[in-house]
């Protein structure tokens, strides 16, 4: 087992897909940003999930694509029936972009360090949208982002 490291967690950019909006995450290990290549298809993955996304949903969430040591890792996660996140994961063991697809049963769902990032965007949505029931704020939601190595 290896000593516990930080990772980098960068704010990206803030994506429009359709009427959606996407906080676009980058994680990485041993370096400031992950590859262009995995953002790149860290875009691409999200467009066509949220394309079928369940019902009852606020058309807002977060995009990360992790950059481990041994493995890339997207997710895509939004919000939706009031408090809930639904959670997607594409993973390539070979740490190649080009081969991300959907997350096994027998894999993970999330790492320590994915669940920084969730916790992060937890604490926004009760802040912004939960603990505001009837001024819900999905814009300064949006606009809490996440930026430093934990």
């Amino acid at each position: 087992m290896d000593t516990y490291e930080p990772r980098s967690f960068r704010f990206i950019e803030l994506l429009t897909i359709d009427d959606w909006r996407m906080k676009l995450y980058g994680i990485a290990w041993g370096r400031e940003l992950p590859r262009p290549k995995l953002l790149e298809a860290a875009k691409r993955l999200a467009a066509a999930r949220l394309r079928h996304a369940s019902p009852n949903n606020y058309k807002v969430g977060f995009v990360a694509a992790h950059d481990g040591k041994n493995a890339c890792v997207v997710f895509v996660d939004y919000w939706g029936n009031e408090n809930e996140l639904f959670h997607h994961v594409f993973l390539s063991r070979s740490s190649d972009p080009d081969a991300l697809t959907p997350a096994k049963d027998s894999d993970s769902s999330v790492c320590v360090w994915d669940l920084r990032l969730q916790s992060f965007e937890r604490e926004a949505w009760i802040k912004h949208v939960l603990c505001k029931a009837n001024a819900r704020d999905f814009q300064a939601y949006l606009n809490e982002r996440l930026n430093d190595d934990g």
